[in-house]
C-alpha cells in the first residue's frame, strides 16, 4: 500500500506542474498585453517598458518558466499583476470557500443521489425506477448557468425565500452565511446527484444479479441484511470513483457557479484573472485546482484500494 501511495503521489506532482505548464505556454501564447490592461490606454511606451521591466515581463519565456518553478518550489507564486499582491495569500484567502461549497455540494449530491440510485434499482422498471431515470437525464441535461439562473429566479426574485448572490462571512453572521450558501450548493451538487444516481443504480443491479447474492437469499437470509452486507458493500467501488472524478469536476463548475452568485472562490479569482491576463493568479489558480482535483482522485483510489 505504501508503494502504491508513493507512486500516485509521484503521478499527482507531475500532473499538476504538467497542467500549469501548459498553462503557462498558453497563456503567454494569447494576444493582449497584461501590462498595458493594468496601466490603461493613457500610458505611455516608457511607462509600460518600465512595469514590465519590473515584473520581469521582458525576459524570455523560458526564463519566466524556470523562474516561476523555482518559485513554486519555495511556496512563492508571484505577485497578481493586476492588484500587485502575494499570489499565495490571495489562494489562501479563497481556497476555504471553494472548498466549503464542493464539499457541501458533495454531501448534497451523496444524500440525494445515492437513496435514489438505489431506490431506482430495487423498483426496477417501475415508477419509481423510470422517474428516477427521466429525473437524472433531465439534471444532466441542463447547464450549471441554466440551474442556477432558475434557483434565482424562484426562490430570490419569486419566493424571496433565499438571497440572490453575494457572500457574508460565516462568523459574522451566521444564517446569513449558510442562507447564501444553499442556492449554489445545490446548483453544484444537481449535476453529481444526477452522476451518482445513475451510476448507484447500474452498480446495485449488476451486484444484485451475482450469484453470492442469490446464494444469501437462498440461506434465509432478510433482505435488509442482504442489501446492506453484501449488494451495498460490493457496488461502491464504482461509485467512490464517481464521487472522485465528479469532485474534481466540481472545481472546474464552479467557476459559472461562483461568477453566477458572486461567491468569491478561486473559480472566480481564476476568471477575472484570465479577464486581465493576470499570468500569475491564473497559474497558481491552475496549479492549486490541479492539485486539489488529483487529491480527490488520489483519495478514492486508496479508499477503494483499502475496500
Amino acid at each position: 500500500m505504501l508503494e502504491y501511495l508513493i507512486r500516485r503521489l509521484a503521478i499527482a506532482i507531475v500532473l499538476a506542474i504538467g497542467a500549469a505548464t501548459l498553462v503557462f505556454m498558453l497563456l503567454h501564447a494569447v494576444p493582449g498585453d497584461p501590462v498595458r490592461i493594468f496601466l490603461g490606454d493613457f500610458a505611455t511606451e516608457a511607462q509600460i517598458q518600465a512595469v514590465r521591466h519590473q515584473m520581469g515581463l521582458d525576459r524570455p519565456i523560458l526564463e519566466q518558466y524556470i523562474a516561476w518553478l523555482l518559485g513554486v518550489a519555495r511556496g512563492d507564486l508571484g505577485r497578481s499583476l493586476a492588484q500587485n499582491a502575494p499570489v499565495t495569500t490571495m489562494l489562501m484567502q479563497r481556497l476555504p470557500r471553494t472548498l466549503e461549497l464542493t464539499l457541501v455540494s458533495i454531501l448534497l449530491a451523496l444524500i440525494v443521489g445515492i437513496p435514489l440510485g438505489i431506490g431506482a434499482a430495487l423498483n426496477r422498471g417501475r415508477a419509481p425506477d423510470v422517474l428516477l431515470t427521466l429525473g437524472a437525464l433531465g439534471s444532466l441535461s441542463v447547464p450549471v448557468y441554466v440551474s442556477g439562473t432558475v434557483l434565482v429566479l424562484i426562490f430570490a426574485v419569486g419566493l424571496h425565500w433565499l438571497p440572490a448572490s453575494g457572500y457574508v462571512e460565516f462568523q459574522q453572521n451566521p444564517a446569513r452565511h449558510l442562507a447564501l450558501l444553499i442556492a449554489p450548493a445545490i446548483t453544484l451538487a444537481s449535476h453529481l446527484a444526477a452522476s451518482l444516481a445513475r451510476m448507484s443504480r447500474s452498480s446495485v443491479l449488476e451486484v444484485i444479479g451475482q450469484d453470492y447474492v442469490r446464494t444469501a437469499r437462498g440461506k434465509g437470509l432478510a433482505e435488509a441484511a442482504v442489501l446492506v452486507r453484501h449488494v451495498l458493500r460490493n457496488s461502491l467501488v464504482p461509485i467512490t470513483t464517481t464521487v472522485g472524478v465528479q469532485a474534481g469536476n466540481l472545481l472546474g463548475g464552479a467557476v459559472i457557479v461562483e461568477t453566477i452568485f458572486a461567491w468569491p472562490g478561486l473559480s472566480s479569482l481564476m476568471f477575472r484573472g484570465i479577464q486581465t491576463h493576470d499570468y500569475p493568479v491564473v497559474q497558481g489558480c491552475v496549479l492549486l485546482i490541479s492539485a486539489l482535483f488529483i487529491l480527490f482522485t488520489l483519495v478514492m483510489d486508496v479508499v477503494n484500494a483499502m475496500t
